[in-house]
């Protein structure tokens, strides 16, 4: 699927894995609809991109928000593209030192990472499906963000765990469905990188987080989770699929 000026809308993509995907759409030539809650830094890194960058305010958790989010992609062309990065890690054990972990805590991770991913899903492949198809036969692409917690989750870790687990257990059901629409749908299951959340602790804790990883020896770059996403959308044969994108590491109980 070529993206040049075409449009892809990002969630979360005002910063990290998502911010780095929406520069990349951009920079090559595609138009990306920003689409994150955080409304400052998200007209801030649009204007940034340039004109071929919009933003739009948009929790994922909400029915109304996600159909705006596509109006307003649809406005600015033909909408190809969905690349799902909004997410929460809210940790806490099932039985902490105060008790049961809340129900609403567990609850609003499993809203916001699952349930939210397939509400952008839902929405936006309705409006790919009215696409012409390209000389492959494709509509668009949908691309998820799992973690490789769906495989390894560790201790506090049971609600993330679950929430991406669920994104990878509904990735092929999906793609099967939409399949006979020539909509691809592929999730990417990043190991530790560079996000806002690891950005806010101690170098030192970076380096040692980094040196887990079997090779290459470090934290993931942003833009190396762009640069899949730019190849999922370029090979027309990923589809349906889960890719571990974490530099052969496998998470330890803590």
């Amino acid at each position: 699927m070529n993206t040049q000026g075409k449009v892809v809308i990002v969630t979360g993509g005002a910063s990290g894995l998502g911010g780095a995907t929406a520069k990349m759409i951009a920079a090559g030539g595609g138009k990306v609809l920003i689409a994150d809650v955080n409304a400052e830094l998200g007209n801030r890194f649009a204007a940034e991109l340039g004109s071929g960058a919009q933003f739009v305010r948009c929790d994922v958790t909400s029915d109304a928000d996600a159909k705006a989010t596509v109006s307003a992609a649809c406005a600015m062309g033909t909408l190809v593209g969905l690349v799902n990065c909004a997410g929460v890690g809210s940790p806490g054990k099932t039985v902490g030192k105060d008790g049961p972990l809340p129900l609403e805590a567990f609850s609003r991770v499993i809203q916001i990472n699952l349930i939210g991913t397939f509400n952008m899903i839902r929405i936006a492949a309705a409006a790919m499906m009215s696409n012409a198809p390209n000389e492959e036969g494709e509509r668009g692409v949908i691309v998820n963000t799992a973690s490789v917690a769906a495989f390894d989750g560790q201790i506090g870790q049971s609600a993330y765990a679950a929430s991406k687990g669920g994104v990878v257990g509904m990735t092929l059901p999906i793609a099967r469905e939409l399949a006979r629409d020539g909509i691809r749908v592929v999730t990417i299951a990043p190991g530790l990188f560079l996000t806002p959340l690891l950005q806010s602790i101690p170098p030192a804790a970076q380096e040692s987080l980094g040196k887990q990883v079997p090779f290459p020896p470090r934290l993931g770059r942003p833009d190396e989770y762009a640069q899949m996403v730019g190849h999922v959308f370029a090979n027309v044969m990923l589809n349906g699929e889960t890719i571990r994108l974490d530099g052969a590491i496998r998470m330890a109980p803590r």
